[in-house]
């Protein structure tokens, strides 16, 4: 019997061994289906180049997959949008259908449809691989675009390739990145954005809501056409631009995937596309997704899973797009969606209650991905703990190379809302932190979008509340406001140094942006007043939201020219749990947090290696909003008693204000003799 080298790493998983050889087996059997052992996936996902518009040298074709259907015509401004013989389409096999015509019978930017009839009914369709939706500001009808500029667009940055380093992501908007009351276009965010996160330090951006979904408010998530930009935002080619330009700037672009579900909506969607239910979903008591209001896929058609892998392909070649954070998992990979459940054993993961379906179609997305391009990223949002989920696939789990940390910021809000900060537990704090599979890499954040909605409060928010509206002035002196910005950058820094290889932060959150997201809809009379982000605030010399921003920027800086997430994890030094002092190194950086609210600390002892240390980081920079406690001039040096210092027993003494993080570094010397 072949034991997965996940089991081999944790013997806990040895019980269920033949459970995930078969998910494994799975995956290559289907992969070997779908591509006659006889071809790459690359070269079966290729939905794209075949179905839908595409414009030859002397004609138009088009095709679309409707097995149901009886008739489809394109209709649209060329057919005075009317059914008209000569844009009927012809039934082909396998319930494909193609249409030809001549190159002067479509233009550039006409808008069109399908009207497709089955037996007992017909309805006006948006083709399933239309690339480009546009919404009429009157009707709120969407109709699809026809996207062939004369000149397509050139990449300036050809040879981008993402590197190895630990991706610090930057998790964005485009639509609400703007100070304005509006929607922000994929333009100005290029403009303005981009040159902001390159001074932010973050290497990767991370881009919300970029398939086209009905309501706004959605966030994106419930996506209606999975092959096109949001037009909302501009053009395909403004994104192309703005990619082009992230790129220009060695900054990674992946995208926000939603490959978990899809929007009810039956005229913009595929939700009765061809008349059945079930073409893309399941039918029956599966197909509505209870939470979310939504349809479930069918990963157990192969159809199904040429469109998704398709589209994988798709966002990745025609975008460069560097990869992808695959949202909603832990809702695919369980039938019941994974909800009401606490995943407090190793059973609940092999238990029956999972979609092996799924599972094989992630298996196999992460086996596309990394085929079209090696170094690009993907990322699992699964909150459930299923072992495997970022292993490569020949160690017998799903192929990600990072799932999201989503315990960390559940724990910090917890702390937040049901703890003083006298009661903290540094142990507990450190263990909540630091805890991840061995044998999986973990992005961690304190907040991402999630915590800033509407309903919700930002860590900012919960610290500060209503004092950020009246004490923010930088010559107004607060209490409350003085504990907010201190922990603040604490947990901030705290998150990262701990993470198990990455890290993630939402728009405008670096800076503590107060108040919510809600974003314009009935309850609100349609505004865009907190569905933006105040850069004002910012860029206001007056108040103190340029602190936490100087700080993170530092922060940034400081971890990745010291190589702090190198190593896999963090070695503890001293949980100090009665004075609420935590210390641990990190790939030979020693960070030392003070959570205590009132006492600091002088002469305070730590075990270390022999040798002279420098401060390299510390968050009580008045330029941070802090109050300059710490001497960044001061070499520090072990002692041992007076005795011939060795690489044990060694400590050095230190001064720790009060919520307060220093980060020490050794000084290399060619002896640990040397004094000099």
């Amino acid at each position: 019997m072949n034991v997965p080298v996940i089991v081999q790493k944790d013997q806990w998983l040895s019980a269920y061994v033949d459970v995930i050889n078969r998910r494994l087996y799975n995956i290559y059997n289907k992969e070997k289906a779908l591509t006659g052992d006889k071809k790459r996936l690359k070269d079966f996902a290729t939905g794209h180049l075949y179905y839908g518009l595409h414009k030859n040298t002397d004609s138009w074709i088009f095709r679309e997959w409707a097995p149901n259907a009886n008739e489809i015509y394109m209709i649209g401004d060329f057919s005075d949008w009317k059914p008209i013989s000569k844009y009927a389409l012809k039934r082909l096999q396998y319930g494909n259908w193609e249409i030809n015509l001549p190159n002067d019978a479509l233009k550039h930017k006409q808008f069109y449809k399908l009207l497709v009839k089955w037996q007992g009914g017909e309805a006006l369709r948006l083709p399933s691989y239309g690339n480009r939706m546009v919404q009429d500001p009157q009707t709120l009808i969407f109709s699809c675009q026809i996207w062939n500029p004369e000149q397509t667009y050139q990449w300036k940055c050809t040879d981008f390739k993402r590197n190895n380093d630990p991706p610090l992501i930057y998790e964005a908007h485009i639509g609400m990145s703007s100070p304005d009351e509006k929607v922000a276009s994929f333009n100005e965010f290029r403009l303005n954005m981009i040159p902001y996160i390159k001074k932010a330090g973050y290497n990767t951006i991370q881009l919300m809501a970029i398939q086209e979904h009905p309501y706004y408010g959605s966030f994106g998530y419930h996506v209606s056409n999975f092959f096109a930009v949001s037009s909302r935002f501009g053009t395909p080619d403004e994104l192309k631009e703005l990619i082009d330009a992230a790129h220009s700037e060695k900054i990674a672009v992946i995208m926000d995937l939603v490959h978990s579900h899809s929007v009810k909506n039956e005229d913009e969607g595929l939700a009765v596309f061809d008349g059945t239910p079930y073409q893309y979903f399941h039918d029956g008591g599966r197909r509505n997704h209870i939470a979310w209001d939504s349809l479930c896929f069918n990963y157990n058609k192969n159809e199904v899973l040429h469109f998704l892998l398709s589209n994988c392909q798709y966002w990745l070649e025609e975008y460069k797009f560097d990869g992808f954070r695959f949202d909603g998992i832990t809702s695919m990979i369980y039938l019941n969606h994974g909800l009401g459940q606490d995943f407090t054993n190793y059973n609940m993961y092999y238990d029956g209650n999972q979609d092996e379906d799924a599972i094989t179609y992630l298996g196999l997305a992460n086996k596309l991905i990394h085929e079209i391009n090696p170094q690009a990223l993907s990322v699992a949002e699964e909150m459930s703990g299923m072992p495997g989920i970022a292993s490569p696939l020949d160690h017998g789990g799903y192929g990600f190379d990072y799932r999201l940390a989503m315990g960390v910021p559940d724990f910090w809000i917890k702390l937040l809302k049901e703890q003083k900060d006298e009661d903290w537990n540094v142990s507990h704090m450190y263990h909540e932190l630091s805890s991840h599979r061995a044998d999986e890499k973990t992005i961690s954040y304190a907040e991402s979008h999630d915590q800033a909605l509407v309903g919700d409060k930002t860590i900012s928010f919960r610290l500060m509340d209503k004092e950020m509206y009246f004490s923010m002035n930088k010559n107004i002196q607060n209490l409350i406001i003085d504990r907010g910005i201190a922990l603040h950058k604490l947990i901030r820094l705290i998150t990262l140094a701990t993470s198990g290889g990455g890290y993630l932060n939402f728009m405008g959150n670096e800076f503590g942006h107060p108040e919510w997201i809600d974003f314009p809809r009935a309850g609100n009379n349609w505004s865009y007043k907190y569905a933006r982000r105040q850069w004002n605030l910012l860029t206001n010399d007056l108040l103190r939201y340029r602190f936490l921003a100087e700080f993170d920027r530092e922060m940034i800086y400081a971890i990745l020219q010291n190589n702090c997430l190198s190593s896999s994890f963090p070695k503890m030094i001293n949980a100090d749990e009665q004075n609420h002092v935590l210390i641990f190194e990190r790939s030979g950086i020693l960070f030392i947090f003070n959570f205590n609210p009132n006492q600091s600390f002088t002469d305070y002892r730590i075990s270390v290696d022999a040798g002279k240390y420098t401060v390299i980081f510390h968050s009580d920079k008045q330029s941070f909003g802090g109050f300059n406690r710490v001497d960044t001039d001061i070499v520090y040096y072990t002692t041992n008693n007076g005795q011939i210092p060795t690489s044990m027993g060694n400590y050095l003494s230190i001064y720790i204000p009060n919520r307060t993080a220093i980060v020490l570094k050794k000084i290399p010397s060619k002896s640990i003799y040397d004094t000099k």
